[in-house]
């Protein structure tokens, strides 16, 4: 995972932010890689990271999804802190994957692990 922890925090260095700057790094089980990052701008148009990497890789028509990794912290701090997925991108990626999916949040030398069902246990499904 240590490729995937370092292009998710590239990607967290290209993130359009004024307060805290995310990146994740969405691997496919062919192996492939989708890297996003947070783009908040005075609206409400923002987007976040993890959408960002899903709808690369959606737009390539790629939906065999592995895990991802999310990385992030305040904007003006070298040092990344606990992040993980809003309540809005946990349930965005429950519509495609499965209940199992592994989300990772590197941090400080850290590397905890929730599948998407502990971190949305409730999702709505039609």
């Amino acid at each position: 995972m240590e490729e995937e922890i370092k292009l998710a925090i590239e990607a967290r260095d290209k993130a359009y932010c004024k307060t805290f700057k995310v990146g994740a790094a969405l691997k496919m089980k062919s192996g492939k890689i989708y890297t996003g990052c947070n783009i908040n701008n005075q609206g409400i148009q923002s987007i976040c990271a993890e959408r960002v990497a899903f709808a690369k890789a959606i737009s390539e028509g790629e939906f065999d999804f592995d895990y991802i990794i999310v990385v992030g912290g305040d904007t003006n701090a070298d040092k990344l802190e606990r992040c993980l997925p809003c309540g809005y991108c946990r349930q965005f990626m429950s519509e495609f994957v499965k209940s199992d999916f592994k989300i990772y949040a590197y941090y400080d030398g850290k590397l905890d692990c929730f599948s998407i069902e502990q971190l949305l246990p409730d999702a709505f499904n039609l």
